[in-house]
């Protein structure tokens, strides 16, 4: 089974910047779909940016032209540039297999202040 290991997060400024790293198990993950959520307290889980095996892309709206999903098959690792941060993405940030409802991470924590 796939797992999963976020980092990256921390307290930053409105309109400020970050990067967030997700490292994989596995010796199939360049064939997932994988996906970056988040959520906020109080909220639902939501799915943020996801990137195809082949490499498209796709971004929920309050995202996007923020956000920038990439990935590093050698490395097993999914990234998530998150530029132009608001204090409404405050959240903890997951990554996952597209789809897949187990098996999340601990997640890492994104501050941002107004």
């Amino acid at each position: 089974q796939v797992q999963l290991v976020e980092s990256g997060g921390g307290l930053v400024q409105n309109g400020g910047s970050l990067r967030l790293s997700c490292a994989a198990s596995g010796s199939i993950f360049r064939l997932y779909d994988m996906a970056w959520y988040r959520q906020a307290p109080g909220k639902q889980r939501e799915e943020v940016a996801a990137i195809t095996a082949i490499g498209s892309t796709n971004y929920g709206d309050a995202v996007k032209g923020r956000f920038t999903i990439s990935r590093d098959n050698a490395k097993k690792t999914v990234y998530l540039q998150m530029n132009s941060l608001k204090p409404e993405d405050t959240a903890v940030y997951y990554c996952n297999m597209r789809g897949r409802t187990s098996g999340w991470g601990q997640g890492t924590q994104v501050t941002v202040s107004s």
